[in-house]
């Protein structure tokens, strides 16, 4: 019979073997998400995903088989993951990759870099926007359009109401995210006069579009997003967009670019962050123009939809130039830094002073 102290030390040491045996998660210090590529991660047509792979060397491959997609590293703590179209693929896989044990996100800072369509009212072709606010466009009740009363401004009612934004709103949970102002302030401000490509191209095209901002050259800027699996498309809807984003805001939000997967992603992010794997003040959302979310002049929603195909935006390579060029400074400026920013994001107590990067 082992007495009971030789047991004991055996228990320890069997424990100590196991805890030697297991490796310790890497430590991931900016997570960049992509949403879509359009074939190989590198080496042809370029979607969301292939500038960062490319130009920040993320040749580390690591297999993500409960998401869409491998993610990809670099020997600096970058990590690129692709999360599929739609937001159920973006809540899947941000979900499968923030409860991987091989990865310590606790520190990490999430950029969403996509491009988005956006309106010629307020944001130009090629032009990177970075939000506050992040509404759902999906959740709601709606009736055909064939059978909207005289009276609505729309068929699309929130749930639980009874006619459009009807007073006040009661958003449910998952339908508004709030982002750290703080955050998406230092951003804007390292980001803001990052040089943002004007080409021929984009001139004639925004020559055709009725707006404020269609005319302006491409600039770094602040707005809010509306996100939706539901490809929309038509001056109707943008109306919509833009009242809807205030209603659930209470006023505060902008309507400025539309996307499809960014509410998937942060739902996945919110309950990360509840389980304390992730933290929720280091979300940075930037969206590039590739398109505008409506007609242009002397041309019919439905026709203008039918030129609406990723990889054929008039502003297609632009906007994935911005996203990455744009979102790169940040991410540099966080790998650079890291002694600042690794224990506190910018602008809050207890962070270090940001600065630009080169």
């Amino acid at each position: 019979m082992i007495p009971r102290f030789l047991a004991g030390l055996v228990t320890l040491a069997l424990f100590a073997s196991v805890c030697a045996a297991r490796p310790r998660p890497i430590p991931v210090k900016v997570v960049v998400v992509a949403m879509f590529e359009v074939g190989n991660d590198t080496g042809d047509m370029p979607g969301e995903l292939q500038y960062w792979v490319e130009r920040d060397r993320l040749d580390r491959v690591f297999p993500l088989p409960a998401g869409y997609h491998p993610v990809r590293m670099n020997g600096d703590g970058e990590m690129a993951v692709l999360t599929g179209q739609g937001t159920a693929h973006a809540a899947a896989t941000i979900m499968a990759l923030g409860l991987d044990p091989r990865f310590d996100l606790t520190h990490a800072y999430w950029l969403i870099a996509g491009i988005a369509g956006a309106s010629p009212d307020r944001a130009s072709l090629g032009s990177a926007v970075w939000a506050r606010h992040v509404v759902d466009g999906d959740l709601g009740y709606e009736i055909d359009a064939r059978e909207i009363p005289r009276d609505w401004s729309t068929g699309f009612v929130p749930l639980r109401k009874t006619r459009p934004f009807e007073p006040p709103a009661a958003p449910l949970e998952g339908q508004v995210y709030a982002l750290n102002d703080a955050l998406a302030d230092w951003a804007f401000n390292v980001t803001r006069d990052t040089p943002l490509a004007d080409t021929d191209r984009l001139r004639e095209v925004r020559s055709h579009f009725e707006g404020a901002a269609a005319q302006l050259p491409p600039k770094v800027m602040m707005g809010d997003e509306i996100s939706s699996s539901t490809y929309w498309h038509g001056k109707l809807f943008d109306a919509w967009a833009t009242e809807w984003v205030r209603y659930f805001t209470d006023g505060k939000g902008e309507f400025v670019t539309t996307a499809m997967e960014d509410t998937g992603t942060l739902q996945s992010l919110e309950m990360l962050s509840k389980a304390g794997r992730v933290d929720w003040q280091r979300i940075l959302v930037l969206r590039t123009v590739s398109n505008f979310d409506r007609e242009p002049r002397g041309m019919s929603a439905a026709e203008s939809l039918a030129n609406q195909r990723v990889g054929t935006y008039s502003g297609y390579l632009p906007s994935l130039e911005a996203a990455y060029q744009v979102g790169h400074r940040v991410a540099g400026e966080l790998l650079d830094h890291w002694r600042l920013y690794r224990d506190a994001p910018p602008g809050s107590s207890g962070s270090g002073t940001p600065k630009r990067s080169k």
